[in-house]
């Protein structure tokens, strides 16, 4: 299959989208330099990793407070960037070489320049208060690689790269305005919990038009238990043991797990992802096919976890334990008193974000790398440190988490473990063969 179509593909076939390939051809023509011989490409300061570097830089902007409207999901600024520099460094290799053997040589410089420049352009559209910064990083990446035929090149192709994707996406739906949510009031259906009773978030998300997947619903998860089901009152129980603030039933292990993965769910797995890709010593273009597939299947999980919260509307677990006593199972009993240990978000409960998108990214991950060693940071635990042998086992204990801390019950857990799964292996099996491979091999 043709890069084309990949990228026709994850941008879910958008008549805004221009073939880079001929892009390329065609500005070659006008580039000076064209007979040149290849440059040799410098190495970079930092990791040596221009994907990943930018990657970073991401992660930062999505932790800057203001610095993207609070109603646009992180996860689509990953796929949108991810995709941008997937496209503009893939497009390198249909560009016509200056000189057929040294041609590998240059090109490194050419994907370089041209990730640096599509990451570059999509974060100065996504975070223009971060301008500055995002500019000084561009201009230490292309200071790295020698002036002339492979960098300008480089730059052209990455421009155009971020300006198709960032066209493509412009009308995706993310900047719809959010309908305001009214509980029923009746059990079972989510409320904004105490203490703050913040208004649901990301309502609108569920119509966001998708990179790969058909719709947000493609996948969703049959409903949860009867709330008069010994199933929701196994699961409200176990979360009202393990969950509470001052739990006597919870390992201090499980404690620390609890305060662990507390932070937004897909930033730990983008830094997992960049710590494996530099123990691997991946090239560019391993990298950007890498971030691209993680990020779009997280992109597309959140939508989908979004169509099932707000069709399933199932209440947090503060609420089920608080409110047992109207819930018609005898199983279940009321403590008004109960508190978990973090702070409940301002969604429903089923299916559990931190699970769906863990699992989506550690199918995502092992397909690239296989079975992995890494160690995670916290910036909810500074100085504490989880270390894993799988993706799998990181994936897992980020869901349970979730139990520990009191905000979801393994109902929630399972659900979301199955939703990512389905995501995940759906992107990997529509994109083309010939774009993926394991990185390893």
């Amino acid at each position: 299959m043709s890069s084309n179509r990949y990228r026709a593909v994850l941008l879910r076939r958008s008549p805004a989208l221009v073939a880079l390939g001929a892009t390329a051809a065609i500005a070659a023509a006008a580039w000076p330099g064209v007979a040149r011989a290849a440059e040799p490409s410098a190495s970079r300061p930092g990791t040596g990793n221009v994907v990943v570097e930018w990657n970073h830089a991401l992660l930062s902007a999505v932790q800057t407070p203001g610095a993207e409207p609070a109603t646009i999901h992180p996860t689509r600024a990953f796929a949108i960037m991810s995709l941008a520099v997937l496209d503009a460094v893939d497009a390198v290799s249909s560009e016509p070489a200056p000189h057929p053997l040294r041609f590998n040589v240059g090109r490194r410089a050419a994907q370089d320049a041209a990730a640096a420049q599509a990451a570059h352009d999509v974060l100065t559209a996504l975070f223009p208060t971060l301008t500055e910064a995002h500019d000084a990083e561009l201009a230490a990446d292309l200071a790295a690689i020698p002036p002339g035929y492979w960098r300008t090149a480089g730059t052209r192709l990455g421009a155009h790269a971020a300006a198709d994707v960032l066209r493509a996406r412009a009308d995706d739906g993310s900047s719809a305005t959010a309908p305001p949510y009214q509980s029923t009031g009746d059990p079972g259906d989510y409320r904004p919990t105490p203490p703050d009773e913040a208004a649901p978030v990301f309502t609108h998300w569920a119509a966001v038009r998708p990179f790969v997947l058909r719709d947000g619903s493609q996948f969703r998860p049959p409903p949860p238990p009867a709330l008069s089901s010994p199933a929701y009152a196994a699961a409200v129980n176990e979360v009202k043991g393990l969950g509470q603030d001052h739990s006597t039933t919870r390992t201090s292990e499980q404690t620390t797990i609890g305060r662990f993965w507390s932070a937004p769910i897909q930033n730990y797995w983008n830094a997992i992802a960049e710590q494996v890709a530099l123990a691997h010593h991946d090239s560019t273009a391993a990298s950007a096919r890498t971030f691209a597939l993680l990020d779009i299947g997280l992109a597309d999980t959140t939508i989908a976890l979004y169509d099932a919260k707000y069709a399933f509307r199932l209440w947090r677990p503060i609420s089920a334990i608080r409110l047992a006593g109207t819930d018609g199972n005898a199983q279940t009993t009321a403590d008004q008193a109960w508190t978990p240990l973090a702070g409940t978000p301002a969604d429903p409960s089923y299916p559990g974000a931190h699970s769906a998108l863990s699992a989506a990214a550690a199918t995502i991950l092992a397909f690239a790398y296989g079975d992995a060693s890494f160690t995670v940071s916290s910036p909810t635990l500074p100085g504490v440190t989880r270390s894993f042998a799988s993706f799998d086992d990181a994936a897992a204990e980020a869901g349970l988490s979730r139990i520990y801390a009191g905000v979801h019950t393994r109902l929630d857990h399972t659900s979301g473990l199955t939703l990512g799964s389905h995501v995940a292996r759906y992107t990997l099996g529509n994109a083309p063969i010939n774009a993926l491979g394991r990185n390893h091999e």
